[in-house]
């Protein structure tokens, strides 16, 4: 869950301080974040969404659901619950939802602490968002642990990319980033398969396109 923002004495790096900026960033970012990645997702993404999402089964959790674009793209015998830092986002995510009965809840909480219990879901996905998450490691093992043996983790992401050119120039962009939207949290030299092998998933696919820049991938957790 959450949690409080215990006033302004706290320095910039103190983990409430890093998740209250990104809040407060995502929470403006809100109102015009669909209309924004309409644009980039039709050049960069295709059909990663649907991909990731009609692979998941059962009892799912959508981690960083934000304005709940995955949220038509799941099967009907999908039982889904979506977490994201962003009251204003997750606003946006639950007009979307209504009507649909297979969305069973969205609340707001961050990725490195999911407020359920051990093996709860059968399904975790994560879409556009791993590359802005302060630490993947923590995220990573968050998703494992609310997994059951056998559960199956779906990820789809901006990662560093293979083709040099685009890896320089998103290294500067990445630069300019950090300075003028501290808040957004954007990283675009990760790539979270690395962490989702140090925490002893089993990587069933990954695939990779433009340049190396998207990646998209299944895992299962070990039974």
């Amino acid at each position: 869950m959450s949690r409080p923002n215990s006033g302004n004495s706290r320095r910039p790096d103190d983990p409430d301080a890093v998740l209250d900026a990104m809040r407060t960033h995502w929470n403006g970012q809100a109102p015009t974040y669909d209309r924004g990645m309409d644009r980039i997702e039709r050049m960069m993404v295709g059909d990663g969404r649907s991909w990731v999402c009609r692979q998941a089964r059962g009892r799912t959790l959508e981690v960083a659901v934000g304005t709940g674009r995955n949220l038509g793209l799941y099967a009907e015998d999908v039982e889904l619950t979506g977490i994201d830092l962003s009251p204003r986002m997750l606003d946006i995510a639950r007009r979307r939802a209504q009507g649909m009965e297979n969305v069973a809840a969205l609340r707001e909480a961050d990725a490195e602490h999911l407020p359920f219990p051990d093996a709860h879901f059968d399904s975790v996905v994560a879409t556009l968002s791993l590359c802005s998450v302060p630490d993947v490691g923590a995220s990573v093992a968050e998703m494992r642990r609310v997994l059951r043996p056998g559960g199956r983790l779906l990820l789809l992401d901006h990662v560093r990319p293979t083709f040099p050119p685009l890896r320089w120039f998103l290294r500067a962009v990445e630069w300019v980033t950090a300075r003028t939207q501290p808040g957004s949290g954007e990283r675009f030299m990760r790539r979270p398969i690395v962490q989702v092998r140090e925490h002893g998933f089993i990587v069933e696919s990954a695939e990779r396109s433009k340049g190396g820049f998207i990646e998209r991938l299944s895992a299962r957790k070990p039974t």
